[in-house]
């Protein structure tokens, strides 16, 4: 049966992991024959100074859904829950990461004291809570909740063919220049690296990033790029590097894997839900740049190793996080909460 979704999210474009996880559920929802419709920033007029993005988008987004009627109401992290509080229709949100945690990170504790206010409130106002990896669902769970555990997917048919290469040996990070993203710790594991490493993407922490690696001659920022000329760096690159100090489940990560190129990436979060060390691609602690390097070093010289990691990757992502198995996982929560 044919349902009518309404999709509330911050983001639906862009290199994000949570912009690309949302484009392509609602691509997949309409490819069925579903009215799928989509409020984000993209199509509100949204305050873009820090500290009023968010609060901007809860209040143009809840004018924009006031009492419309769904089947679906579909939202995505903690913001986007008034406006889905107000619509009308089956409740579902999906929380990347654990929202939390992240606003501690980059806000401190006492905005975190207010933050888990209002996601505590988001998800009593949600008839079903999906998390996109299984330590926010034991999180979660720990809270009394009951959340189901739908993981973030790739898309194989994006994986362009061929890559892009500027340098002999090239390490890629792409994502979010933002603290929690750990991009710090990578910059100082670079120096003295025989190898070029490629940041790409933007954030509150750019300029600062910028100003740490003056002198680094070997970390190079390339800026935003598209996303499918994101994939094709990913795809020239001998490593790509996810340094996290907080994660939820990597999309970046997943390219990687499904790009058939060898991943290093902090023991955080969904990260190692992702990864089995030494089998799938190598876990390093986070905030260790001396182990980072380590790690860097290694499979840079080891490509028998490297070989070895990209091939077991790739059979998990076809396995485990591509959308032809995620998708069903939604229908199921679809079905379950009934229509009307």
């Amino acid at each position: 049966m044919d349902m009518r979704i309404l999709m509330i999210s911050p983001k639906v474009r862009g290199i994000g992991g949570i912009a690309q996880h949302v484009s392509t559920l609602v691509e997949r929802l309409r490819d069925r024959g579903h009215d799928v419709r989509v409020i984000s920033a993209e199509n509100l007029p949204i305050l873009r100074k820090k500290g009023l993005r968010n609060p901007s988008f809860a209040v143009f987004a809840s004018l924009r859904s006031f009492l419309r009627k769904f089947d679906v109401v579909h939202a995505h992290n903690v913001p986007s829950a008034i406006p889905m509080r107000l619509a009308r229709g089956k409740r579902v949100l999906t929380i990347h990461g654990v929202y939390s945690e992240n606003v501690e990170m980059i806000h401190g504790r006492l905005v975190a004291r207010i933050g888990r206010y209002l996601e505590r409130k988001a998800i009593e106002w949600a008839d079903v809570l999906t998390v996109v990896s299984e330590s926010a669902a034991q999180h979660y769970r720990s809270l009394g909740f009951k959340p189901v555990h739908i993981p973030n997917a790739i898309d194989l048919k994006d994986i362009p063919e061929s890559g892009k290469r500027l340098y002999d040996r090239q390490v890629v990070y792409v994502g979010r220049l933002s603290k929690e993203k750990g991009v710090d710790v990578l910059i100082r594991a670079f120096r003295g690296v025989e190898g070029d490493l490629l940041i790409i993407g933007k954030g509150p922490q750019e300029r600062e990033l910028r100003e740490m690696a003056k002198g680094v001659e070997n970390v190079h920022f390339i800026g935003f790029k598209p996303r499918q000329e994101a994939l094709r760096y990913i795809k020239g690159s001998d490593l790509l590097v996810n340094p996290s100090r907080s994660e939820g489940l990597s999309t970046a990560i997943l390219e990687g894997m499904a790009c058939k190129v060898p991943v290093i990436a902090t023991s955080v979060g969904g990260n190692v839900e992702l990864i089995r060390d030494g089998v799938t691609g190598i876990l390093v602690p986070p905030n260790d740049p001396e182990e980072l390097r380590k790690a860097v070093e290694m499979l840079l010289n080891d490509q028998e190793l490297a070989r070895r990691l990209v091939s077991r990757a790739y059979e998990v992502v076809l396995r485990k996080y591509s959308w032809e198995v995620v998708i069903e996982k939604y229908m199921e929560v679809y079905a379950v909460m009934g229509t009307g």
